[in-house]
């Protein structure tokens, strides 16, 4: 049903507004468009004033103009990210059997992105969480994706990557907040899953750990592709070289913040 009832949207708007949310306006009309009736509509507004993150409440959110499901047990999917499909998207043509890991896959939007646009490309999505796995697999039926497999895997686990060898590439959106970070957390973010979140005391644990565990199921040449925090793109770009990764570069986002850092392994095994 479509509301029609312009006295509803503003007293979602006074709502949201009472409860501190910084664009109440714009999600009070979020929230009144997707509602199926008034008393769902004020619910979710109730809910939102306290907090609780709008993607949640809403189901579904836009991620690299893709549907994506999402809820409690799996990280939002953020602009920020779509800076790692394109990287990758220029760097790595579409082949048949080629494939591309995606590392805590999560909603499972990135391998599911690049899916779109690499149709003959397999991506193997893995994450440790039943949860998160659960979006990700309706979001592989949303969006129809015939080249993507999602796997229930602790990607620091050291026999996973055995059982993923001869990888083109991986992609990957790690945990990366530090211990500070975790402690002063945004409200909204304390509903999503701290396993999600937090990477260590510096951030860097998933970083060191895939770099040195999945380097050998990388095909010579193979690229392996990070989103990184603020901050971090040196140190992650030091963690590449001293695992003998080579043409590392970093790449920008549209706040000019540097957000992914890529290398290549070496062409000869014998490195």
């Amino acid at each position: 049903m479509k509301l029609t009832d312009p006295a509803l949207l503003r007293e979602l708007n006074r709502i949201l507004r009472s409860g501190g949310i910084e664009d109440a306006e714009l999600e009070a009309k979020w929230i009144y468009d997707d509602a199926a009736s008034a008393e769902e509509a004020t619910a979710l507004a109730e809910r939102r004033a306290k907090h609780e993150p709008l993607q949640y409440l809403l189901g579904t959110w836009e991620f690299y103009g893709l549907p994506m499901r999402v809820g409690k047990g799996v990280l939002i999917p953020r602009p920020d990210t779509e800076t790692l499909v394109d990287a990758v998207r220029a760097r790595l043509k579409d082949a048949p059997s080629q494939r591309v890991a995606d590392l805590c896959t999560g909603s499972g939007c990135i391998a599911l992105a690049l899916a779109l646009h690499m149709e003959k490309t397999v991506f193997l999505g893995l994450d440790s969480s039943a949860a998160a796995l659960s979006y990700a697999r309706q979001n592989l039926r949303l969006n129809e994706s015939g080249n993507v497999r999602f796997y229930c895997a602790n990607v620091l686990d050291t026999e996973t990557p055995a059982q993923f060898s001869g990888l083109t590439a991986i992609v990957c959106n790690p945990p990366y907040l530090t211990a500070k970070d975790m402690a002063s957390l945004q409200t909204e973010v304390t509903y999503e899953p701290a396993e999600a979140l937090a990477g260590g005391e510096d951030g860097l644990d998933y970083y060191r750990a895939i770099t040195r565990l999945w380097k050998p199921s990388l095909l010579p040449g193979g690229l392996l592709a990070y989103e990184v925090g603020i901050y971090q793109a040196k140190a992650v770009a030091a963690i590449l070289a001293e695992n003998g990764f080579e043409r590392i570069e970093t790449v920008p986002d549209l706040n000019e913040v540097p957000r992914v850092v890529l290398g290549y392994r070496s062409l000869s095994y014998s490195e």
